[in-house]
């Protein structure tokens, strides 16, 4: 019997429809009988966690700053107790099989998902067969095809152990780090949990420093000055003075200007005075349409749109997904779509038109003779872009959340059958007296895609001197400047991050990394968390009473910012996780090696340790979300219950 073992249960089902024998197939607990007696199972994410410190040891229950560091010389694993049952099954099947194929996802964690159960079921040892599937788009024909391109398992060691050093390491920073802080901080009269991990205390990191921003910053009063021209066919429109080389001592170092006097006297010098164009540059531009949605890039949206949490949004995007099964699989990182789905465009735009009554007008006007550049086989990763599918729903009433988190979707997806976004930009340089003025003006030529999307009324208005037109210019044409009038100014501190922006932050975190090394490395992946674990992060840092949300504004507390000042800079910022990366995409490269990698965290870690200030967290109060998870909880809780293994596997994140 050969057993298929796909990631997660929409792929098995897809995988038992694309494979020869599927025509009298059996669905039976936790596994699909093909016709031809082989089976196709699943795994639901990871069905094996690493033990905690007390598996090791019974003394390790109690945290004691003696026992630190913790360092397992033979790493274990345990079921977990929500999945316990499908790893069962798997066990059973596996025992049973003649050869396995390994149907993992894609990438690193893919690889590491499956092989670790094979590993706990023995199949290793046993030495059974298991080849390689590679499956990223869930189209039949797609599947078929990577059935025909199996490969030994073998080939892929090397990534399962960069993800296997991944996971590890996580464990053994957060873990020490964890216990050590949250000890020291009991040291000093605080009675909580102080979590620390390589993502979640960078993230916390930058909503510190940004709250810090904001407080210190003083604002500056800075000043425009705009000429009122008039053409000779007495058209008028506004120009903006650019100041010259010899006003720059005057000026920020943004070129804002910050002398009242200054501005005035150029505003009266040019009053009624004549000018002359010097310049003019017109450009046909165009906007593309934008790629269908990323998880990331649809919590940015919805938060924006809606006001929702980006935890709020995977939960409605995983009930569209798993219970009305409107969307298709939520937790991506890509925003392409393989060029086989493009077939599907007519099918998948009439299911749209019924299942959301507001977009069929637009349904209706999309061309499907166009081909956005969404179609992209070269980028599709383990899982394609978020789009809708092809179901109609029949008497089931979505919720207002659910509605809207759908037509965000669905519109992202009809807008690829939309021409892209055309417009003129004017540009018009004038000379008065010695001063360089300019004007601008943008004229939408074909609204192309963004008639499907409502224009949000809050945008700030563009300065004066940019327009929808501008008057018929050419170089030498001479103009009268009416007056001169200043605009006085300030500037704004930094906004306090929001569950959009602080998406946005961690998903493109190498804009807060000074070292150019660490930059290009952070550019190269994802960001700090994935699409998977973003918003269960921010969740972790509310509940664990760092970050406060007030509306839609997320702030650090006194508890945040007391972890953070104790915390060496490396613990707090995205380095770590770029050196991390750097070296971890080594080992999959087979450039370096697992055992290096975690011998050298090993002998980093006490270090690490040694550089927490304990004095930062005196006279640090408890508030009631640390309450939640004191030291007390180890007494009343069992230790294998789901409660206490979420919130130890917490520390971890």
């Amino acid at each position: 019997m050969k057993l298929y073992i796909a990631e997660k249960p929409s792929l098995a089902r897809a995988l038992a429809t694309a494979l020869p024998s599927k025509s009298t197939s059996a669905k039976e607990d936790g596994y699909i009988t093909l016709a031809n007696g082989d089976v196709v199972s699943w795994c639901i994410g990871h069905l094996l966690e690493l033990a905690q410190p007390e598996h090791y040891n019974p003394e390790f229950k109690k945290w004691r700053l003696e026992h630190l560091p913790i360092l397992p010389s033979c790493w274990q694993y345990q079921p977990k107790p929500k999945t316990r049952k499908q790893l069962t099954i798997l066990i059973k099947l596996i025992k049973k099989a003649s050869s396995i194929v390994h149907v993992g996802d894609p990438d690193r964690e893919g690889q590491l998902l499956v092989d670790e159960v094979l590993n706990y079921a023995g199949a290793t040892k046993n030495g059974k067969p298991v080849q390689r599937c590679l499956i990223n788009d869930l189209n039949t024909s797609a599947i078929a095809k990577a059935l025909t391109q199996l490969k030994d398992n073998r080939e892929f060691s090397a990534l399962s152990s960069s993800a296997l050093a991944r996971s590890r390491a996580d464990w053994l920073y957060g873990i020490n780090m964890t216990r050590l802080c949250s000890l020291k901080g009991q040291q000093q009269g605080f009675q909580g949990v102080l979590s620390v991990g390589r993502v979640q205390t960078p993230i916390l990191g930058l909503v510190v420093a940004r709250d810090a921003e904001i407080a210190n910053f003083v604002s500056k009063d800075f000043y425009e000055v705009f000429a009122k021209l008039q053409t000779a066919k007495q058209e008028s429109f506004y120009a903006k003075w650019l100041p010259s080389k010899a006003c720059e001592q005057y000026c920020d170092e943004e070129g804002r200007l910050l002398s009242k006097p200054l501005a005035e006297n150029v505003a009266a010098r040019i009053t009624g005075q004549n000018g002359a164009v010097t310049d003019v540059k017109k450009q046909r531009k165009s906007q593309g349409v934008p790629l269908p949605y990323s998880l990331s890039s649809l919590q940015v949206d919805a938060s924006k749109r809606f006001g929702l949490t980006a935890k709020a949004v995977l939960d409605v995007c995983q009930t569209l997904y798993e219970k009305h099964k409107l969307i298709t699989y939520p937790r991506s990182d890509c925003r392409y779509l393989p060029k086989d789905h493009y077939k599907e465009a007519a099918d998948v735009l009439q299911a749209v038109k019924q299942n959301a009554s507001a977009l069929q007008s637009a349904c209706t006007g999309a061309d499907l003779s166009l081909k956005s550049k969404a179609w992209n086989d070269k980028n599709v990763t383990a899982h394609h872009a978020i789009i809708p599918t092809q179901r109609k729903l029949q008497r089931v009433q979505l919720t207002e959340q659910e509605a809207n988190v759908y037509e965000l979707v669905a519109r992202q997806y009809i807008a690829q059958f939309y021409p892209i976004h055309k417009y003129d930009e004017t540009q018009v340089k004038v000379k008065i007296k010695t001063g360089e003025f300019v004007a601008k003006a943008k004229c939408v030529v074909d609204n192309g895609w963004k008639e499907l999307f409502p224009v949000n009324k809050k945008e700030p208005k563009e300065d004066r001197h940019t327009a929808e037109y501008l008057p018929a210019l050419k170089v030498g044409d001479g103009l009268l400047c009416e007056c001169g009038e200043v605009v006085e100014k300030k500037t704004s501190p930094p906004k306090a991050f929001t569950d959009a922006s602080l998406i946005t932050a961690m998903t493109g975190i190498a804009r807060y990394v000074k070292d150019i090394n660490i930059r290009k490395i952070l550019k190269e992946t994802d960001g700090l968390g994935t699409e998977a674990t973003r918003a269960g992060i921010l969740d972790l840092l509310v509940l664990r009473g760092f970050i406060l949300r007030q509306g839609k504004t997320l702030l650090s507390t006194e508890a945040g910012r007391a972890l953070i000042a104790s915390l060496p800079s490396k613990a707090t910022t995205p380095d770590m996780t770029a050196e991390w990366e750097s070296k971890l995409n080594d080992i999959a490269q087979k450039q370096a090696s697992y055992t290096g990698f975690m011998a050298e965290l090993g002998d980093q870690l006490p270090a690490m340790m040694q550089a927490v200030e304990a004095a930062k967290f005196s006279g640090l109060k408890s508030t009631t979300a640390n309450k939640r998870r004191t030291f007390k909880r180890k007494k009343t809780v069992p230790s294998k219950s789901r409660q206490s293994q979420k919130a130890r596997s917490s520390a971890r994140a």
